[in-house]
């Protein structure tokens, strides 16, 4: 194993900062303010709460990552991880369109806009006045990026788009989305560039929106291109970079969906502890019995080992070391967790976890896509392994 210890580069801080205290007192504060007292409405309709956003954007969280010259908080990840983390564990929904906005949209465009690209949409991204959407994937093309469809060709000063991309998280409701489009040969990495697409221009629509087993209350549809004309100078960065752009993005989206995790995972947790000591049967608490107390054990155990694996990523993203190792390890483990968790609260919950009463049945709901969005597990381990045996 020492071979896989040592190229983890040293000088990992644990503290807590307390710039994470501040920001994680203000993230808990509005979670159970704004969101607690709605979580079971806005998931039994499916409602979007685009207003909760607006809100959100006025505290600065939906642009923690963003310098202040930008209009953002100027914060870094481990700050950012905070947050998604104490609002997931109110509601997942809620930390996946935050965690989206911040690092997928927001995050490509300040990672490789230009200074005049930046100026034009990262204040407004940062304050919510915009929300951000992200398109890669497409219906045929999950894990297979390369294989996508859309296509983008350059006519004049403007590129006509043609294409769908689905599974969007805020696909109908986004005001601008960095789109990656194929301008190359199929199956190229070359061949694909990235796009800023603005609501409101001429072809681009949304079309369905899913149905889904959890995080009901994040909006996730299609997005559609018809002849959809984007002006040139919306590229980001050179053209055939969009690829290399979109890996780099989903490194930091993989700290994201690590944190939504841990998050749900702690959520989870916490009910399972609360409700075992409050529980009684044959006379005493059922935290009494080493059935539920080893349960709470492992639990306990697993989250801590996910919370190093996230904090030891966003760390490395800090200082801009390499990450795609650690953020798919925090990613793949933290995910896989969050479902053992979620599922063993709904078991101490007994009965009652099983019904819409209590929080763990949606913890349980929203836990499993955690393990699929962003790069399923078994994508994880891929890049795990090649790292590993580089």
């Amino acid at each position: 194993m020492d071979h896989l210890l040592t190229d983890t580069p040293a000088g990992f801080d644990f503290s807590v900062s307390d710039n994470q205290k501040m920001i994680g007192q203000m993230a808990k504060d509005f979670a159970e303010k704004h969101i607690k007292p709605n979580v079971m409405l806005w998931d039994e309709e499916q409602k979007f709460p685009l207003e909760l956003f607006k809100q959100l954007g006025e505290t600065g969280m939906m642009g923690v990552l963003v310098p202040e010259e930008y209009g953002g908080s100027g914060f870094g990840y481990a700050e950012y991880v905070t947050v998604i983390v104490e609002i997931a564990k109110v509601c997942g929904s809620i930390g996946l369109s935050v965690a989206a906005h911040n690092s997928l949209c927001t995050g490509h465009i300040l990672a490789f806009a230009n200074e005049e690209q930046k100026h034009r949409w990262l204040p407004k991204l940062a304050t919510a006045e915009w929300l951000g959407a992200w398109g890669l994937t497409e219906a045929n093309t999950g894990s297979d990026a390369m294989g996508m469809n859309t296509t983008a060709v350059l006519e004049g000063d403007h590129y006509i788009v043609n294409g769908s991309k689905n599974w969007i998280t805020h696909g109908k409701s986004g005001d601008v989305a960095v789109v990656m489009v194929r301008t190359g040969n199929k199956g190229d990495s070359k061949g694909i560039s990235a796009l800023v697409i603005e609501r409101g221009t001429p072809g681009f629509s949304a079309g369905k929106k899913e149905n889904k087993l959890g995080m009901r209350a994040s909006e996730t549809t299609e997005m559609i291109f018809d002849n959809c004309r984007v002006p040139k100078e919306n590229l980001l960065g050179a053209e055939g970079e969009g690829f290399k752009q979109a890996m780099k993005v989903l490194d930091g989206g993989r700290i994201s969906i690590a944190a939504l995790s841990l998050g749900i995972a702690k959520g989870a947790f916490e009910a399972a502890v609360a409700y075992s000591k409050e529980r009684h049967q044959f006379g005493q608490p059922i935290s009494n019995f080493q059935g539920i107390s080893f349960k709470l054990a492992d639990m306990a155990t697993e989250i801590e080992a996910s919370e190093l694996l996230v904090m030891q990523a966003a760390d490395l993203k800090n200082r801009h070391l390499p990450v795609t190792k650690q953020s798919a390890m925090a990613k793949y483990f933290a995910s896989e967790v969050a479902v053992r968790c979620a599922n063993e609260a709904v078991q101490i919950f007994g009965g009652y976890g099983y019904t819409k009463d209590f929080p763990v049945e949606k913890f349980y709901r929203d836990a499993k896509l955690c393990t699929i969005g962003e790069g399923t597990s078994e994508i994880q381990k891929i890049v795990i392994s090649r790292e590993v045996l580089r």
